[in-house]
């Protein structure tokens, strides 16, 4: 059954084209994977399912009552609600009166009787019950506590609350956006077994070639404002892609060949003016349009490492190390020695400690108990989890080159703008603010502000975040020819 159908869909943003015509049918029970280079629109697209977004035209057909829900690429942070609140709150008219029920039942004080008959009698006549259950049932599963107030959760975990919060709904069509951002490991398990077993159907955008391959019933390409559809799974879609790209190369360099003859022959003035060959001349203006309408394939990021000199033997050392977060013991009685050359994963439950250990080595933060010793001409570049190093409302340009108009990169002297478009950002870009940019594109970002000083020690967290294919294999790439410690 169809949930979902668009028409010759057209959307701009500002100069740029997102989506040119489309049309896409989606049916209950398929599990379309959205791909596409960072900055396409994928996310914008999303909007656009939900309504918040309008078309310029054509036409967005939903099939009467649809329920959806969407996890969004962030999620956000609303400060002093709690996890129960957040999750009911995907309910609309219902989350005030589940929320003021889970208050009144698990307080601490005298519970109010007349109140609670009150609230009884509005979630009986609302069907409320069910609801209830549902939301208990999945902080349950997603192991969540329900007074816990939402300013005080890991990346991670606000990402377990934002899918708790989608799913209660029981939607026939679920939107997500870079689903696995942030989750542990037992998580991804998760949300990979209730996409699996979910009734509606499922559109959602990841770079996450693992669970692409897992889960794609579909997958769609949004390439330069247009779609492509691959029906035959995620590793046969990076070949047949490959082999699109391939013909469409060869096809532009013949058409190029022909234009480049054709203005050859214009310039040779006299004959191009005679009367049996102004079709000739036509045919010339025709190709140039065409031309001067062609939208380049994005070309693919070309960042580097600028290597500092060599820090000294030891980069962090933990001493009997303890940190407490409020009443939580976060990290009880460490001893860690990091040295030159190391390459240090840190994996482990959302919640358990693993990005505070993190400033705990680089010093952002300090001990409860324990010594930590810090090494010697250490140079630190800090990729942090939530991106929230910089200024949003500040340009490109200020970002990267906090003043300078010049930066020296691996011996080479290097203008900013030229720098940024190596991290596939326009000039135009440059100039503007970085309020407007995709997640994958502040990934990029983040990427370039990092590797435009020299650096010795690597401290990433949650890199690969938001950062589209080609991205990812360059980042990797980086990585293995990177001789300092990570």
């Amino acid at each position: 059954m169809s949930l979902l159908r668009l028409q010759q869909v057209s959307l701009h943003y500002g100069e740029q084209v997102l989506l040119d015509g489309v049309d896409l049918q989606l049916e209950r029970g398929e599990r379309v994977c959205l791909v596409g280079r960072n900055g396409a629109g994928k996310s914008t697209f999303m909007r656009l399912l939900e309504g918040e977004v309008r078309p310029d035209g054509g036409e967005c057909w939903r099939h009467p009552n649809l329920r959806l829900a969407r996890l969004e690429q962030e999620p956000r942070v609303t400060v002093g609600r709690t996890v129960y609140e957040e999750v009911a709150s995907g309910l609309a008219g219902l989350a005030d009166v589940l929320s003021r029920y889970q208050a009144l039942t698990h307080g601490s004080g005298d519970i109010d009787l007349k109140l609670l008959e009150q609230l009884q009698h509005d979630l009986e006549a609302a069907d409320g019950w069910r609801f209830h259950q549902r939301i208990e049932t999945g902080l349950t599963r997603l192991q969540m506590p329900a007074d816990e107030k939402l300013e005080a959760l890991s990346g991670g975990w606000l990402r377990r609350v934002a899918l708790a919060r989608a799913l209660v709904i029981d939607p026939d069509l679920l939107l997500l956006d870079e689903p696995t951002n942030h989750l542990d490991i037992e998580a991804i398990e998760w949300l990979e077994k209730e996409l699996f077993d979910f009734g509606g159907a499922v559109l959602f955008i990841t770079h996450d070639r693992a669970l692409a391959r897992r889960l794609a019933t579909r997958v769609v390409e949004l390439d330069r404002g247009h779609f492509h559809n691959y029906t035959e799974g995620y590793d046969r879609f990076i070949e047949q892609r490959e082999q699109r790209l391939e013909v469409e190369a060869r096809d532009d360099a013949l058409f190029d060949k022909r234009l480049a003859e054709e203005e050859r022959w214009i310039r040779q003035g006299v004959k191009a003016r005679r009367t049996r060959n102004e079709g000739r001349v036509r045919a010339l203006k025709a190709l140039r349009v065409e031309r001067s309408e062609r939208r380049e394939l994005q070309g693919r990021a070309e960042f580097g490492l600028e290597t500092a000199d060599r820090s000294g033997k030891i980069i962090a050392e933990l001493q009997r190390v303890d940190f407490e977060f409020g009443d939580k013991k976060l990290i009880r009685g460490l001893d860690l020695n990091v040295q030159r050359g190391d390459r240090l994963g840190l994996i482990g439950p959302n919640g358990a400690g693993k990005s505070t250990l993190l400033k705990l080595i680089l010093g952002e933060l300090e001990p409860t108990a324990g010594e930590i010793k810090r090494g010697e001409r250490l140079q630190v570049a800090y990729f942090d989890q939530l991106r929230d190093r910089f200024d949003a409302n500040a340009t490109l340009i200020d970002i990267v080159g906090h003043g300078r108009e010049f930066i020296d990169i691996r011996g080479q002297r290097k203008h900013i703008i030229s720098y940024l478009e190596e991290f596939l950002f326009r000039p135009d870009q440059a100039r503007r603010s970085a309020q407007k940019l995709s997640g994958g594109e502040r990934a990029r970002l983040q990427l370039a502000r990092l590797f435009s000083q020299p650096v010795n020690v690597l401290v990433l967290d949650e890199p690969t975040n938001d950062l589209d294919v080609e991205s990812l294999e360059l980042l990797e790439q980086l990585l293995l020819e990177f001789d300092g410690t990570i």
